[in-house]
C-alpha cells in the first residue's frame, strides 16, 4: 500500500476540477503530431523512470539527464483524482492543472524522449485525496456505475493519446484492489476498449501485496506491480540481508511469471534516502520533514534489488520513483524524498543502468 504523494498537484486541481472527466471530444487527437520512437539497439531491461510531471514547460532538455544516468525508458504520469466518497473521476486539461499533466505536456513529453532515443510508458494514475486508490468502494451498483464511466472515459482519453504519440507501453490502471476485486467486469471489457484505441503493449501497476490475484494478466502483455516489499527493518539495512530477504519474494514472483506465461514488469520501485527505508516506506512519507536523511540506506536498497532481479530473464525490469526533470516538481524534500538525484544512490542506478 502506498499513499499518494501529490499534495501540491491536489491543491491547484481542487480549484478547477469540479465537474466529470471531459466528454467526447477528449477523444479527438487529430491534432497531435505522432512521433515514431526509436527501435535501433536490441531490446533490453526496462531500465525506467517515473519522471515527475512539472507545472511549467521544461526550460531546458530532461532527457539528457534521464540518458546520463543510463535509463531507456520514462514513465508519464497525467493524474486525475477522485474525492472520498465522491463516484467520480476528475480531470481537466484547463485552468491551473500542471502543464506536464495536460494532454499538450504530455505529448511534448514524450516527443522529447523519443527523439533522444527514450522509450515511453503512459500511466494515467487517479489520486484519492486522504485515501489509496486500493480502498476505492461504493456502496450501490449506480454509484461503482457513475465512477467507472468516469475512469472510462479518462483512461481511454490517454490511450487515444499513447496510440497517437507512438507511446511504447500503455498502463490501464494503478492499484485498484477493491475495485478489481468487486468489479471484475468492468476491467475485462475496459482492456477490450483499451485494444480498440490503443495498438502497443499493455500493463497493469498492481500493488505489492496482491499482484497474485488480479484476474486478467493473461489479457496483458506484463505483470506489473509496484516493488515496495517491506524488507529489512535496520536503520541502515546490509546489502546481504536484503538479498536475502529478497529471495522468497523472487521465487513466488518467478513460480507466478512461468504460470501465467508473462515477463514480470515493476511499474514502480523506489526507496526513501531516510532511516529504515527498506521496510514499509509509505509509512515513512507521513512526517517525511522529521526524518534523518540516510543516502546510503537508499544505494544499499537499490543495489539489493539490482542484484537479486536483473540478472533474471524473466524479470523485465523497472521504473523508479521517482525523478524530477530539472529538479523541479518535488514537494519540498528533495534530500529525503525518493529521488536518487544528488545522492549517493544515483552511481549505484548508473552502474545497473549502464551495465558498468
Amino acid at each position: 500500500m502506498r499513499y499518494p504523494r501529490y499534495a501540491l498537484s491536489f491543491l491547484l486541481l481542487l480549484f478547477v476540477c469540479c465537474n466529470s472527466v471531459t466528454q467526447s471530444p477528449a477523444y479527438n487527437t487529430q491534432s497531435l503530431s505522432p512521433v515514431l520512437p526509436a527501435h535501433t539497439k536490441a531490446e533490453k531491461k526496462m531500465n525506467g523512470l517515473t519522471l515527475v510531471a512539472p507545472p511549467e514547460p521544461f526550460d531546458g532538455n530532461p532527457m539528457k539527464a534521464v540518458r546520463e544516468v543510463g535509463a531507456g525508458w520514462i514513465a508519464v504520469v497525467p493524474y486525475a483524482f477522485t474525492r472520498p466518497g465522491d463516484p467520480d473521476v476528475q480531470y481537466h486539461d484547463q485552468g491551473s492543472h500542471w502543464w506536464g499533466e495536460k494532454p499538450a505536456g504530455v505529448c511534448e513529453t514524450i516527443r522529447l524522449a523519443h527523439e533522444n532515443g527514450v522509450k515511453t510508458m503512459l500511466k494515467p494514475q487517479v489520486w484519492i485525496p486522504r485515501g489509496w486508490t486500493g480502498n476505492l468502494s461504493f456502496d450501490t451498483d449506480k454509484e461503482w456505475a457513475s465512477w467507472e464511466a468516469g475512469y472510462e472515459r479518462y483512461i481511454l482519453r490517454f490511450a487515444a493519446i499513447a496510440d497517437s504519440m507512438h507511446s511504447d507501453m500503455f498502463c490501464i490502471g494503478t492499484e485498484f484492489r477493491s475495485s478489481i476485486e468487486k468489479r471484475p467486469q468492468f476491467w475485462s471489457a475496459l482492456i477490450l476498449k483499451i485494444k480498440q484505441v490503443y495498438h502497443g503493449k499493455l500493463t497493469y501497476s498492481s500493488n505489492w501485496d496482491d499482484w497474485d490475484k488480479v484476474p486478467f494478466w493473461r489479457e496483458l502483455d506484463y505483470i506489473g506491480l509496484g516493488g515496495y516489499f517491506p524488507l529489512v527493518t535496520g536503520t541502515t539495512p546490509d546489502v546481504a540481508a536484503l538479498k536475502s530477504a529478497w529471495q522468497p519474494v523472487l521465487n513466488r514472483l518467478k513460480t507466478f511469471s512461468k504460470e501465467q506465461g508473462k515477463p514480470v514488469l515493476f511499474t514502480e520501485f523506489g526507496y526513501m534516502s531516510v532511516d529504515s527505508c527498506g521496510w514499509r516506506n509509505w509509512e515513512l512519507e507521513r512526517g517525511i520533514e522529521g526524518r534523518n536523511i540516510n543516502e546510503q540506506a537508499q544505494a544499499n536498497c537499490y543495489e539489493a534489488l539490482f542484484a537479486t532481479f536483473q540478472p533474471e530473464d524473466w524479470w523485465a525490469g523497472g521504473f523508479l520513483w521517482k525523478w524530477f526533470p530539472n529538479m523541479r516538481g518535488h514537494e519540498g524534500y528533495p534530500e529525503r524524498d525518493y529521488t536518487p538525484q544528488g545522492k549517493m544512490g544515483l552511481k549505484t542506478l548508473q552502474k545497473w543502468y549502464k551495465g558498468e
